[in-house]
C-alpha cells in the first residue's frame, strides 16, 4: 500500500438504470475536471473496491469506477440474466455518456484487461490510451490452463481440494461441473461450491501464497463464482476462440502498457506478450517476482508509475 495514492472518498456515487433489469453502482473520485479514467474491475464479478481508487493523482485524474453487472452494489445481485460481455460493452459506452465524458485512458486488470481489450477494439474513438494488467484472451487454452490441470501441477494440495468436491465422472469438465451446482437452485449448495471456486483462484493470486485463498463472505462468493462460471461457460461471448487478438489491429492507433507479474499463475505471461507482439503501440512491462495480484507490490509500483508518466 505504500506505493499508493492516499485513501480517496468518491465525490459522486449513484446507481445508474441501464436496462434489462440492472442497475449499477457508478462512483467519481479525484479532479471533476481532470483527465477521465474508466477502471474495469476483475473477475468478471470481483466489484470495484476503495484501494482501485489509489492508482491515480487525485489532482489530475477524474476516476470513473463502476460495478459491473450482476455483482458489488449493482443489482440484481448475482444475476446472470442480460449479463454477457456485450452488455458490459454498451453499459462502458452509456456512463461515459451519462457523465458527459470525452475520450477517456482505460484500466483494467485480468478480466478488466479483457474488457478493455474488447472495450477499446469496439469503441477505438472513446479511448485515448490502455493500461491493462495480468492480461487474459479468454481463450480456451487459458481457460484449460487453469481449469483443466495445468495450474494444478504446481499446486497439486490446492487443486485437490478444487476438484476433489466434484464426482471422479464429471472432473474432465470443472467449468461444467461447477456450473451444475453454481446454478443450482439451492442457496447452500451455490453458496458453498462458491466459496470453493473462489478460493482456488484467490490461493493462486500472489507469487506469496501459501496455497491457501481463505473463505469469502457467502454473498460476495456466490456473485464471483456465478458470473466467472457464466463467462467462462459461454466462452466470454466472443464469436470465436481468438477473437481478441484477430481484432487487435483495431488498436494501432491507441497506446498502451501493459504490465504483467513474471510468475503470474493464473494468466500465465505468454499471453501478455503474444498480445504485445500484435499490438506495436504497446509496451510490455514484465514484472519480477509477482504473480496475478493487483495488490503485489512490483505491481502496484509500477501502475502508480505509468500513471505519473501519463499525468506528465
Amino acid at each position: 500500500m505504500q506505493y499508493l495514492y492516499p485513501p480517496l472518498d468518491p465525490f459522486d456515487q449513484r446507481m445508474l438504470d441501464v436496462g434489462d433489469g440492472h442497475s449499477i453502482y457508478v462512483e467519481q473520485c479525484g479532479n471533476p475536471r481532470g483527465t477521465p479514467v474508466i477502471v474495469l474491475h476483475g473477475g468478471p464479478g470481483g466489484g470495484c473496491s476503495p484501494a482501485m481508487r489509489r492508482y491515480f493523482d487525485p489532482r489530475v485524474y477524474r476516476v470513473i469506477l463502476f460495478d459491473q453487472r450482476g455483482c458489488g452494489r449493482s443489482r440484481p445481485h448475482a444475476s446472470v440474466s442480460h449479463n454477457t460481455t456485450w452488455h458490459l460493452v454498451c453499459d462502458i459506452e452509456r456512463i461515459r455518456k451519462e457523465l458527459s465524458l470525452g475520450p477517456a485512458i482505460v484500466f483494467g486488470g485480468s478480466w478488466g484487461a479483457t474488457l478493455s481489450l474488447i472495450y477499446a477494439i469496439s469503441h477505438p474513438e472513446s479511448v485515448t490510451h490502455l493500461v491493462l494488467r495480468g492480461v487474459f484472451l479468454m481463450t480456451q487454452a487459458e481457460l484449460d490452463w487453469f481449469y483443466g490441470g495445468g495450474a494444478g501441477l504446481f499446486w497439486p494440495e490446492t487443486w485437490a481440494r478444487f476438484t476433489d468436491l466434484v464426482p471422479a465422472d464429471e472432473r474432465d469438465d470443472l467449468i461444467a461441473a461447477y456450473h451444475r451446482r453454481l446454478f443450482s437452485g439451492d442457496l447452500r449448495i451455490e453458496t458453498k461450491f462458491a466459496r470453493a471456486w473462489s478460493a482456488w483462484e484467490n490461493a493462486l493470486a500472489s507469487v506469496h501464497s501459501s496455497g491457501h485463498g481463505g473463505e469469502a463472505p457467502g454473498d460476495y462468493a456466490r456473485a464471483f463464482a456465478r458470473l466467472e462460471n457464466h463467462y467462462f461457460t459461454n466462452r466470454g461471448f466472443l464469436d470465436h476462440d481468438g477473437w481478441i487478438l484477430d481484432n487487435v489491429d483495431t488498436l494501432a492507433g491507441i497506446p498502451g502498457v501493459i504490465v504483467q507479474g513474471r510468475y503470474d499463475m493464473i494468466c500465465p505471461p505468454v499471453r501478455a506478450w503474444q498480445l504485445a507482439r500484435r499490438w506495436p503501440a504497446a509496451e510490455l512491462r514484465m514484472i519480477r517476482n509477482a504473480g496475478h495480484a493487483l495488490s503485489e507490490p512490483g505491481i502496484s509500483a509500477e501502475l502508480v508509475r505509468i500513471m505519473d508518466e501519463l499525468a506528465h
